[in-house]
């Protein structure tokens, strides 16, 4: 798709479903709803997305909340590191195609939300392609525009757990 705009032109690239997976309920207390995490509805279809929108100096994302944690909703140690990480640590997961195979792992990305910003280290993927399993605890596939933030980001951003913003908010960031 292309845009016209002023006298430059910009290249928009879209990002569609990749296709779906069929939901399973989860066996009894296999999925942790810490931090309002949705569990997989029996026969539902979801969507999975092996890309993610197009990377800029400000790329427009949702921030959703995460305990990478041991025992946290985020299940399992971290892709990059195969480590737990403390909610006081400033850590996300990006979504498969801005994780793109571990190409930002440990590196450093800028958040930008609630009129403040923060430096929070990529130490997972928040798996755009699957879910719905005990790998994933259970949880649907992450959409292509999530940066899957630790408790330390939001506190960072300024976001009150008593806001409405609290868990699921608009923000834009880059690659510090």
């Amino acid at each position: 798709m292309k845009k016209q705009v002023s006298s430059s032109t910009v290249f928009l690239v879209t990002c569609n479903p990749s296709g779906n997976i069929r939901g399973r309920k989860a066996p009894p207390d296999q999925c942790n709803q810490d931090n309002d995490s949705d569990c997989c509805k029996q026969g539902k279809l979801y969507p999975i997305y092996r890309c993610s929108p197009s990377v800029s100096g400000h790329t427009k994302a949702t921030l959703t909340i995460n305990s990478f944690a041991k025992g946290g909703d985020g299940g399992g140690p971290s892709e990059c590191d195969n480590q737990y990480h403390p909610d006081d640590t400033p850590v996300v997961a990006l979504s498969t195609g801005w994780y793109n195979k571990g190409s930002r792992c440990l590196n450093y990305i800028s958040i930008h939300g609630n009129g403040k910003s923060v430096k929070a280290k990529v130490v997972d993927e928040c798996d755009s392609t699957m879910g719905c399993d005990s790998d994933h605890d259970y949880q649907p596939p992450c959409d292509n525009n999530i940066v899957d933030a630790s408790r330390a980001v939001w506190e960072a951003l300024g976001v009150s757990e008593s806001s409405d913003d609290w868990g699921y908010m608009d923000i834009y960031w880059s690659d510090a």
